[in-house]
């Protein structure tokens, strides 16, 4: 069996369910921060500034296979499509960089405060979520970065060995209007490989959501992706329930001062 047949036989997608009951459709905007008061002094007092989470509190906001419900659970480990699609070259340099930071799973640089995996076993869709402990000014560099692919890497060509080729396109991907920025794309890899790979003339695609979220002084980033046409529901749900988890997780923080 070829390469791409065992691919495409071992990832097959449907719908992704589990998330309608949520209630998650139509999220409110974040609240914004509640100001500090200061005493008054003879000089402006210096801006208030939000501790770093600690481990535990890390490890609090993470999402879990619970929040999405049904199918979804802990991840097996990487989906095989990692290698076999996302381990790719290209002569562009940016859009390079984005192959780089999906396969190595890190939007916003080496390392990740802590992360997740979760797999719907039902469409074989792999969910991937992360907390970083990057500044705010670096997150905000790294959304902008992330606005600017659609028009950088509209669509460019990709090899992943094997005499493969790729075609890879990239747009914008709403997201809901929640925390303080936030950045979504919509890759999308299409294979080309051999003749004897493409002889029912029908192409393996790669479909992946990809969205990044800053609320505060904390962010997180994620990725949803598998074979076929993925639906981003579990996108949409998991960009509001990473915000409202760091809300109570800073929440509780304030409560045990």
């Amino acid at each position: 069996m070829t390469r791409r047949a065992l691919l495409a036989s071992s990832l097959l997608l449907t719908t992704v369910t589990g998330c309608a009951a949520l209630g998650l459709e139509h999220p409110p905007t974040a609240d914004p921060a509640e100001p500090t008061v200061q005493a008054s002094t003879s000089k402006p007092a210096a801006p208030a500034t939000t501790p770093a989470l600690s481990d535990s509190q890390a490890q609090e906001a993470l999402i879990t296979d619970t929040d999405l419900g049904a199918p979804w659970t802990p991840t097996r480990g990487a989906a095989t499509w990692r290698d076999g699609l996302l381990k790719a070259t290209t002569s562009v340099a940016e859009c390079q960089k984005l192959l780089d930071a999906l396969y190595s799973d890190e939007l916003f640089g080496a390392p990740a405060r802590t992360a997740v995996g979760l797999d719907n076993p039902e469409t074989s869709a792999q969910l991937r979520y992360q907390l970083t402990g990057r500044r705010p000014a670096e997150v905000d560099r790294t959304l902008a970065w992330l606005k600017s692919l659609p028009q950088k890497c509209a669509r460019f060509t990709a090899g992943a060995g094997d005499g493969i080729v790729e075609d890879v396109q990239v747009t914008g991907l709403p997201l809901p209007e929640v925390g303080d920025a936030r950045q979504g794309l919509r890759v999308t890899l299409t294979l080309w490989g051999t003749a004897e790979d493409n002889a029912d003339g029908e192409p393996t695609v790669l479909s992946l959501d990809v969205a990044a979220v800053r609320a505060g002084e904390d962010a997180f980033a994620l990725t949803n992706g598998g074979l076929g046409d993925v639906p981003n529901t579990a996108t949409q749900a998991a960009v509001q329930l990473g915000v409202r988890r760091l809300a109570d997780v800073r929440g509780q923080g304030r409560v045990q001062v």
